[in-house]
């Protein structure tokens, strides 16, 4: 009897029933340890930090400037005195791709954040209105993407003044928000009739209140992913205006200005031109390395 009354103990006792396994954590946090186990999203992570590190830091390093011009060194090779050489009016060309990386990753991050306020404000009330609002507004930006993105930027930077660093930064972010608006739209859409938001708007909670305190917060996970991956556009895009000449003007500098200086000796000296080009691919490479790390943070699919 005793031995029978043993096989039909439980085989979990109450405490051990209680007892939770994981801490609880926030969505930021449980982000952010999945992030940290992905390898590739990490190393490009490490690499955008050096790269803000040489470029905001790193001038003060070295005994060169990115203006000033000694016609005696033209086109050195590179060196331990000029590492990465000197380019056609004896400039150092580690000063300037120091320098260069500042006024692209400036360019790249306030881009993104006009672009991501102007999306999430329109995306925010499209979505949550819907209806015949959110038709109209969806429409609005459906005329807008029917004209190429590039002939926005062109007309945008001759009208406002081509060359200056503000005008540059507003163009890449005015002309960049609708992918930014459709994504926002569509998480409050998704998210306007959970329960959480319906009781919140039983109990009388303003529109504002349901956008800030619950809405918005929900959908960051898209929000940040988006604004990650639209960095090295901007960048790219900056790039491409100074290699064809409407963007960052001399004395100035950006990698994709020094790109364009460094092409026109491609033959006599390729290094004027490896290094800039170096500098925007590895960029793009390691911005696009932590958007997709932060795809996979963000999945509630991935969750373990």
């Amino acid at each position: 009897m005793k031995m029978a009354q043993n096989l039909f103990e439980p085989a979990i006792s109450q405490i051990s029933a209680e007892h939770i396994n994981r801490p609880s954590t926030t969505m930021m946090q449980d982000a952010w340890r999945r992030f940290k186990q992905n390898k590739l999203a990490m190393a490009g992570l490490i690499t955008l930090l050096i790269l803000i590190l040489f470029s905001f830091f790193g001038p003060r390093l070295i005994q060169y400037n990115y203006y000033t011009n000694d016609l005696m060194n033209q086109y050195l090779q590179p060196s331990w005195i000029h590492p990465f050489g000197t380019d056609a009016l004896g400039r150092d060309t580690m000063a300037r791709l120091m320098y260069g990386g500042r006024v692209s990753l400036a360019i790249g991050f306030v881009s993104v954040l006009i672009n991501l306020s102007l999306g999430v404000f329109y995306g925010g009330i499209s979505g949550y209105f819907g209806g015949r609002v959110d038709n109209v507004m969806m429409r609005i930006i459906d005329i807008i993407y029917s004209i190429p993105e590039l002939l926005y930027v062109i007309l945008l930077m001759v009208v406002m003044g081509k060359g200056g660093l503000l005008n540059i930064m507003i163009v890449l972010g005015i002309v960049n928000w609708m992918g930014m608006a459709r994504i926002v739209r569509g998480q409050i859409l998704a998210l306007r009739e959970q329960e959480y938001v319906l009781a919140a708007r039983t109990l009388g909670a303003s529109t504002s209140r349901l956008m800030l305190k619950h809405l918005i917060p929900n959908a960051l996970g898209p929000i940040i992913i988006t604004s990650a991956l639209a960095i090295p556009s901007a960048i790219f895009m900056e790039a491409f205006l100074s290699f064809i000449g409407i963007g960052i003007q001399p004395p100035y500098a950006s990698w994709g200005s020094l790109a364009a200086d460094g092409r026109l000796n491609i033959p006599s000296y390729p290094y004027a031109l490896f290094f800039p080009a170096a500098a925007i691919a590895i960029t793009m490479l390691a911005f696009n390395f932590v958007g997709d790390g932060l795809r996979d943070a963000f999945d509630p699919k991935m969750r373990k």
